[in-house]
């Protein structure tokens, strides 16, 4: 708390407060001294004051200064009026506090003469004194003391060091909060850029990078779409500008439109702009402000906005077909590297004697006992893969048996690659699929209905498309594989192979990672096919496949009836032979000639072939999405113990996923001879 202001040695108590002992050496001063005083010395010494020029009542003579005379002449008026007593008082507080001004009895009036009101008054000022430089240099001059003087009261003293401490505590707290705030925001920035900088692809780190530029700001495309805007305004009023006759008007805004095109050109953001680009800016801005003042029509602006909208909208479904088109043709294309390895393993197959085309260890076909693989396929690098894949993460490789089965145009190539590179202690047989004398068109019903006038006009000669986006409605349902025998055969397992009990379907677009032989272990509970089930909340349910509009479909089958995935499957051939499953898919297939039941395909006829008789297996067995669903989890996959590419984009082709290829192309020798001499790479 603030110190108690000094009393001076000569004041008395006043107000009926009783008297008060002066200092020692001194006696009571009488009453009527202090009244003089009051009445007659205080308006004296105003007057000296105002006389002085200096506002200040010097006590001590100072013979240095200006008004010496007159302070003389005060002092002996005082001298004659006051008693000794006062006069050597009023010397010794000169002393202690220094020169004595109107501002001294002020501030240093006795308890008896103000009030607790009057002293908070007086607090409040020396506080505006303290924050107004100007108000205590002036105090300073009219008391003759520097603001650092150790004489300074003790009440001033006290409150402003107690005022300093509170602002130094502010000041620091402020500090610390700015600091702590600091801190947590540069942490929050960089745990932000750590995880930003874990998504990213390391294989494009070269063209796209977190810390780049333009990818500071979200809106990095901000002047590219403020362009084409301008573009398409700049069409819009040149159209009318010409509509109305305004042909400077006119080919004006046609230059800007030129010049902005080219400079926005192919860019996606501002970044990839043309540094002349702020310029077109400008310049068509300008364009525009004219256009405007000298054609603008609401609605003739809206009319062509329509237009222009209505166009777009055509030419983006127009694409979309077109871009089917090419994908489907893509997806269904052979490379040219796999084909020029075929036609390489071929030539060098029939060179071979027939003696050397034999493969070891047959007598393990018809073996019940072992593991027996089923791979129907036309393509040479991708049943290596499936062969190469399984027997490197089998436990007992010498146990496996795959049967493999082409078409005569590959049955030479797939010979030849596998007699060169044999999978290890395993067994392999390769046959070739026109030479099942039984598979005939009197027997299957597939090979009867390609054999149809009706069939021949769909597939060769009926809609014949003139353009791209006309033949891309039905093409994936044209795709030659559907007229492949090596792709219904797989409804004919127990007569290619009448002599096995259980066998593990795969198809020839999958990557095994794990041992497959638990799956011989899977109680199928009477059923005869054990599959993954792909059925989400509607997706991949019976009617996604098959036309429920039609009576037998809708008397016979559940719409929500969970699909499950062809790629691997294994199949009890025991109840399969028991339930005489090929006869069930005999009778559906002759029912669809006319497609009326489903489009052309093998999962359709095997949802209603097994329907009811399908075990579903855990998911981690099959995962499925490779060729076409980029965000499968990584975890999920690297879990899998088969991996399947279905869809378009195959491992083997150009348009595959990158972030997939990997698990299919590390089972690749690329050193090889036959694969370095098609060029085939990574």
């Amino acid at each position: 708390m603030p110190t108690p202001k000094q009393r001076l040695p000569y004041s008395t108590a006043g107000g009926g407060g009783g008297g008060r002992r002066a200092a020692p050496g001194h006696g009571v001063l009488p009453p009527v001294v202090v009244l003089v005083f009051l009445f007659v010395v205080a308006p004296s010494l105003f007057f000296v004051v105002r006389n002085g020029g200096r506002g200040h009542v010097h006590v001590a003579s100072d013979h240095k200064s200006r008004n010496g005379d007159q302070e003389a002449v005060a002092m002996k008026n005082l001298n004659s009026l006051l008693p000794k007593e006062v006069i050597e008082a009023i010397a010794a507080s000169q002393q202690e506090e220094g020169t004595l001004s109107l501002d001294f009895f002020r501030n240093r009036a006795s308890p008896s003469w103000k009030t607790d009101d009057l002293l908070t008054e007086k607090i409040m000022d020396v506080d505006d004194k303290a924050k107004a430089g100007n108000s205590s240099a002036e105090l300073d001059l009219r008391t003759n003391r520097s603001p650092k003087d150790p004489d300074e009261h003790p009440v001033d003293t006290a409150a402003k060091i107690a005022r300093r401490k509170l602002r130094e505590k502010r000041r620091e707290k402020r500090a610390m909060d700015l600091i702590r705030k600091d801190d947590e925001a540069r942490v929050k920035l960089e745990n932000a850029a750590i995880e930003r900088s874990k998504v990213v692809d390391s294989a494009v780190l070269g063209k796209y990078s977190i810390w780049r530029k333009e990818n500071e700001n979200e809106n990095s495309d901000s002047t590219v779409r403020l362009m084409r805007d301008q573009i398409i305004m700049a069409r819009v009023y040149s159209a009318i500008a010409k509509s109305e006759s305004k042909n400077d008007l006119y080919q004006e805004l046609q230059t800007r439109i030129k010049e902005s095109q080219r400079a926005v050109g192919e860019a996606a953001t501002d970044a990839d702009l043309h540094h002349s680009a702020p310029e077109k800016t400008r310049a068509m801005g300008k364009v525009l402000s004219k256009a405007r003042e000298e054609v603008y029509d609401c609605r003739a602006i809206t009319q062509r906005l329509r237009a222009m909208l209505q166009s777009a909208d055509e030419q983006v479904r127009s694409l979309k077909k077109q871009s089917t088109f090419l994908s489907q043709l893509a997806a269904k294309t052979i490379p040219n590297s796999i084909h020029c390895l075929s036609m390489r393993l071929t030539i060098d197959y029939y060179l071979l004697p027939l003696e050397k085309r034999k493969f070891p260890r047959s007598e393990n076909l018809e073996n019940p006992n072992l593991y027996h693989y089923a791979l129907f396929s036309d393509n040479v690098l991708a049943a290596s893969v499936v062969v190469n894949s399984t027997i490197m993460n089998a436990k007992e490789p010498e146990k496996h048996v795959f049967h493999l089965v082409t078409d005569k145009l590959n049955f030479g190539a797939m010979n030849m690659w596998f007699l060169l590179n044999p999978p290890g202690e395993a067994t392999i047989h390769v046959e070739n699929v026109d030479e099942f004398k039984w598979l005939n068109s009197s027997y299957c019903p597939v090979l009867r209905q390609l054999e149809s006038a009706a069939m021949k006009e769909y597939y060769f000669k009926a809609d014949r498309p003139t353009t791209l986006s006309a033949g891309s409605s039905n093409l994936k349902y044209r795709n030659p594989k559907y007229l492949s025998m090596l792709n219904h055969l797989r409804f004919y397992l127990p007569e290619v192979y009448p002599k096995l009990d259980k066998i593990l379907f795969l198809d020839d677009d999958i990557v095994v990672q794990k041992d497959l032989t638990g799956l011989w272990d899977v109680d199928l509970n009477g059923k005869v096919n054990g599959a993954v089930e792909t059925c989400g909340e509607s997706f991949h349910r019976f009617d996604k496949y098959l036309n429920f509009s039609n009576p037998h479909i809708a008397r016979n089958f559940d719409p929500n009836a969970c699909g499950w995935a062809y790629g691997m499957n294994i199949f009890d051939l025991k109840e399969w032979k028991k339930k005489d499953i090929t006869g069930i898919y005999h009778k559906w297939q002759n029912m669809n000639e006319d497609r009326v039941l489903w489009k052309l395909g093998t999962l359709p006829p095997g949802l209603l072939t097994f329907y009811k008789l399908t075990h579903p297996l855990d998911k981690s067995w099959h995962v499925l999405g490779l060729g076409y669903n980029p965000s499968i989890d990584r975890s999920e996959i690297d879990g899998a113990a088969v991996v399947h590419y279905n869809g378009n984009m195959k491992p083997w082709l150009e348009l595959a996923m990158t972030k997939y290829r990997p698990y299919w192309t590390k089972y690749i020798k690329y050193d090889h001879p036959y694969i370095r001499g098609c060029n085939l790479s990574e």
